[in-house]
């Protein structure tokens, strides 16, 4: 297994690390939460530039990296919702749009064509980290302005259903 893949994996077994310091829901786990999501979002940011750089691309890290992305999204993001920081709709919409866009790359795969990551997606999945650190922050931490975590969780909200709709739109597949 390459570097970058291995990346990928860290990632991947980073999610439930932080699931269960979020659900401690103290000072100290919300810092450790804060540190290791960190390096998870490091991960996603390297494994990609390395991949990329010494021409390291593999069919499995193509299904890896967006597979840890969504599994570290969507599993914080779960814990969130768990512990009362995020209401229940912001993450019904982020995995709704996860599950359309993979449903539409396996119509799109079974069809000969390849549906790559475009700039929406990777600003989402940006925004969503973002997001991530400020509820993690937000209030154990320290205590951010609410306009500001809510307005990234709204900013989160509009930027995946965007994101998703351009995949959509874009989409050369023959639904029928």
């Amino acid at each position: 297994m390459n570097v970058p893949n291995k990346l990928s994996t860290l990632r991947i077994l980073l999610v439930p690390i932080i699931i269960y310091l979020l659900f401690i829901n103290t000072l100290s786990s919300s810092i450790a939460a804060l540190v290791v999501f960190a390096l998870a979002a490091l991960t996603d940011k390297y494994d990609g530039y390395y991949a990329r750089k010494h021409d390291l691309i593999t069919t499995l890290g193509k299904i890896l990296d967006p597979l840890a992305d969504k599994l570290l999204i969507i599993g914080v993001f779960t814990a969130f919702v768990q512990i009362g920081v995020l209401s229940t709709w912001p993450l019904l919409i982020i995995v709704a749009r996860e599950l359309a866009v993979t449903g539409l790359r396996v119509v799109a795969a079974d069809q000969g064509s390849v549906i790559p990551a475009n700039i929406w997606g990777k600003t989402k999945t940006t925004i969503q980290m973002i997001t991530a650190i400020a509820l993690i922050i937000d209030p154990k931490i320290f205590e951010l302005p609410f306009i500001l975590t809510e307005g990234l969780v709204w900013l989160t909200v509009l930027i995946t259903i965007y994101s998703g709709y351009t995949y959509f739109a874009g989409a050369e597949v023959d639904y029928s």
